[in-house]
């Protein structure tokens, strides 16, 4: 195969360069000017942008990346691979029914009922339901919080020695089994039972795998998140990455200037947008509900107050029985049953058994937010990452649109990243912070995930009102050299592979 005509934006760092790219089998086999060369297949990309197929470093995919609709919507954008198990909930690994179950039920409204999973599955299990099932690369995080439930259930307690050896034996096991590092979720449950001593212990297996974390505090409490994550860091080794990062620019490049001095291997990412996206019950339940167990918790609601909630910030995502409600705020949706958005907030919780998302503006959402989200994107510690959704009628835009909208507006339009870094940012950097051989990189030898990208057209195109548009201007996508998109449409190959640390 050969991709001709294109300027190659490598990953490197390095200005951009006229040449052709030529693919073998999976490889990039020369790069250079191949005027007289005959392929198989040619694409000619005359007046577009060759790039390294591009790495979402925190994508909700664990079950809707065998879905070609979200294949496509990633595609469009030039992502090749996603990193999941995110924010310490996945499938895998689980030994008990009860931590599948658990597993399977608490992040419903993020990752969806996997298609091939039913029940405890080990690792290695769970990477195999994605080789060549997709069209997507996929890398796999263990996730802290199953792996707790796992082994002591979702009770609020320390754990005990045992549990921890039991622990820390899976994180070991998984990483054996092709895992590229271990997540937690410290404002779920129940990851945010777990004290920094636990989660440094499960860390020292980890060598240069990254400690991936949804900290426990962001914006205005980001400073005590990042004093956990140094602490982490420095009592296991372990290199940390930081999951969709916000707030206040000053205050958080500050953050990160100070870990990075006290010898803290420390990246992060960030999407390019100023609202936030989770499970309902996160938002609103008191830390007293114990949202871990629905059969505890569900009783609890009807006597709840919901003192503090802000519902106006709030728009249902995901509302499995009360679809009618998706896209709706939450007191627009409370109007329509002619009840206040407390009592509807009570009806939706249990109604759904605690599986509605949702979409929640932040404080800073608006200019201030924008201005520190461009300052973030610019720290040499950023990647990409979309943190996103793709469950529910109504989504977050940002799973669309995240990448697209890093190149057509960030790049291009804002100039907050040069092409050039932008690559390093989207490919190689998180190639490298996840261990991915031969990503990254648009060098022969590496592997052929590659994306074409027309500089000029490219954009996102949902938004929060309209959030499943596909972006444009990505039109022709490579993934160990066999075309997954072409014209901007799905080949239907599904060539893409768990990616091993």
């Amino acid at each position: 195969m050969l991709i001709r005509g294109g300027w190659l934006v490598d990953g490197t760092g390095a200005p951009l360069l006229r040449a052709d790219v030529g693919i073998s089998g999976d490889r990039i086999a020369a790069i250079g000017r191949f005027a007289d060369a005959e392929a198989g297949q040619v694409v000619d990309a005359t007046g577009r942008y060759v790039l390294p197929g591009l790495i979402d470093c925190h994508a909700h995919g664990d079950a809707r990346a065998l879905d070609p609709e979200v294949q496509l919507a990633a595609l469009r954008q030039g992502v090749t691979t996603f990193v999941i198990g995110q924010d310490g909930i996945s499938y895998a690994p689980t030994a008990t029914p009860a931590g599948a179950a658990f597993a399977a039920r608490y992040f419903a409204a993020v990752n969806g009922p996997h298609p091939e999973v039913d029940g405890p599955v080990g690792v290695a299990e769970l990477l195999a339901t994605y080789d060549r099932r997709t069209a997507l690369n996929t890398a796999y995080l263990l996730p802290h919080g199953t792996i707790r439930c796992d082994a002591i259930g979702p009770t609020e307690r320390p754990a005990s020695e045992y549990e921890l050896k039991s622990m820390r034996g899976q994180v070991e096991r998984g990483l054996s089994e092709g895992a590229v590092g271990l997540s937690t979720g410290l404002e779920y449950v129940p990851g945010r039972y777990a004290d920094a001593a636990e989660l440094a212990y499960l860390c020292a297996p980890l060598g240069a795998a990254p400690y991936v974390t949804h900290m426990r505090g962001y914006g205005a409490a980001a400073a005590t998140g990042v004093a956990e994550v140094v602490e982490i860091a420095e009592r296991s080794g372990a290199a940390v990455h930081i999951s969709h990062f916000h707030g206040p620019a000053e205050t958080l490049t500050a953050l990160v200037a100070g870990a990075r001095a006290r010898g803290v291997d420390l990246t992060f990412d960030a999407y390019p947008y100023t609202r936030a996206s989770t499970i309902l019950a996160m938002v609103v339940l008191p830390p007293q509900v114990p949202a871990a167990d629905v059969e505890r918790a569900l009783p609890m609601i009807p006597d709840l107050d919901f003192e503090g909630v802000a519902w106006e910030r709030l728009t249902i995502s995901h509302a499995p029985g009360y679809e009618w409600a998706e896209g709706l705020s939450l007191p627009e949706a409370a109007e329509q049953e002619g009840t206040d958005p407390a009592a509807f907030c009570r009806t939706l919780l249990i109604g759904t058994r605690l599986e509605a998302g949702c979409v929640a503006t932040r404080p800073d959402d608006g200019p201030p937010g924008e201005e520190s989200l461009r300052a973030l994107l610019r720290d040499p510690g950023h990647m990409g990452g979309s943190d996103g959704i793709y469950v529910g009628g109504h989504p977050h835009p940002r799973g669309y649109g995240s990448f697209a909208r890093l190149l057509g507006r960030h790049v291009r339009d804002l100039g907050d990243l040069t092409w050039e870094q932008a690559a390093v940012h989207l490919a190689s950097h998180p190639a490298r912070r996840f261990g991915l051989p031969g990503r990254g990189l648009v060098r022969p030898g590496f592997a052929a995930d590659l994306a074409v990208v027309d500089p000029v057209r490219v954009a996102d195109t949902a938004t929060y009102g309209d959030p499943l548009s596909l972006a444009t201007g990505v039109d022709d996508v490579l993934v160990a050299g066999i075309p997954v998109l072409r014209g901007g449409t799905l080949t239907g190959a599904t060539p893409g592979r768990p990616l091993h640390h």
